[in-house]
């Protein structure tokens, strides 16, 4: 990590704008940088580096102070004053998993959680939360109370047909912006299927997808924020914890160790993994063509030998797969005090 230092001039110094609005502006290029600039500027750097969750916190706090104004309510190409970080970006929802781990008699996207379909916090953070932030932090920065909530951004949900009719009339609610489509064989079918409906939907409007399992329902705006900016920067962006259990490797099917993995390399991935469409439409092809097993949708992209962005996410965007974590994503809806979502 390097260490920049920019002067900051004195309060009621002529520079002193361009000054903040230059760490601002690296703030967004680099983020390990940007926190330097920063603390050195506050001067709060000391010389010892800070744990990485010190970092992750400071970030945080940064992010939420000097970037916001920059992604949530800046002009547009077009001098429009609705631009939002999530522009350009198209939603796949991954929802035709059987969730056979689960031993419920529906598929897990389809059990209650605090009142609420598991898939539907999902659905109501891409759909209302998401323009409803921005709706906010644009009357917040504007003293501009009429200023209406833009549309919410494409959307396709991957489901069962079984289960397409039951949400046909929230396609008709969210008209334009809200698509179904069928789930493949395996989960790249399933993105594949999703893709091309949301560029079907989209008509070229969206640049990025964000591919999402429908079975983390407790993601935050602030990691998706995060994950598209980096997508944005990288061309491909994952969120991703670093792994806290001590993994064994076995080459006999789990009877005895082969060796332990060094942990500090090793990252747990969330969803959403954010691509460049045009990126993963390459790496389809090259999948299929070579005939390559990939897990997920990043794969994809580091079989095409392009980079990925591992994006600092929350330990408590977890994936509903056992009735254990059933009682683990209430209790932190509950400490949340979320309100249920409006779908």
């Amino acid at each position: 990590m390097q260490l920049l230092r920019i002067p900051v001039p004195p309060s009621g110094h002529p520079f002193l704008l361009l000054s903040l609005w230059t760490v601002f502006f690296l703030s967004c290029l680099d983020r390990s940088s940007a926190f330097v600039v920063v603390a050195e500027v506050s001067g709060r750097l000391t010389q010892q580096p800070p744990q990485q969750q010190q970092q992750q916190q400071s970030y945080c706090t940064l992010k939420n102070a000097a970037t916001t104004s920059l992604f949530s309510s800046s002009p547009d190409k077009n001098g429009h004053d609705d631009y939002c970080w999530w522009d350009q970006v198209g939603f796949v929802v991954l929802a035709g998993g059987k969730g056979s781990r689960m031993k419920a008699s529906v598929p897990k996207q389809f059990l209650e959680l605090c009142g609420a379909l598991i898939l539907h916090y999902s659905l109501d953070l891409f759909l209302n939360q998401l323009p409803q932030q921005h709706q906010q932090q644009h009357q917040s920065s504007t003293a501009d109370s009429s200023s209406s909530s833009p549309p919410p951004p494409f959307v396709v949900l991957v489901v069962d047909p079984m289960y397409q009719p039951d949400y046909q009339s929230l396609v008709d609610r969210y008209a334009g912006r809200l698509a179904l489509a069928s789930p493949g064989v395996e989960r790249q079918g399933s993105v594949e299927n999703g893709l091309a409906k949301l560029v079907e939907v989209s008509k070229g409007a969206c640049t990025y997808a964000a591919i999402h399992d429908s079975a983390r329902p407790l993601v935050t705006l602030d990691e998706i924020r995060d994950v598209i900016q980096d997508a944005k920067a990288y061309g491909a962006a994952v969120l991703a914890v670093p792994c806290k259990a001590t993994i064994k490797e076995s080459d006999d099917g789990g009877v005895t160790v082969l060796r332990t993995v060094p942990r500090a390399r090793l990252f747990e991935v969330h969803t959403p993994q954010v691509i460049r469409i045009e990126t993963l439409q390459r790496g389809f092809v090259k999948v299929q063509t070579e005939q390559l097993q990939v897990t997920d949708d990043v794969s994809i992209v580091e079989a095409l030998g392009e980079p990925v962005k591992l994006t600092m996410g929350q330990y408590t965007n977890l994936k509903i797969t056992t009735p254990e974590d059933l009682n683990v994503a209430t209790a932190i809806l509950q400490e949340r005090q979320q309100p249920k979502p409006d779908i």
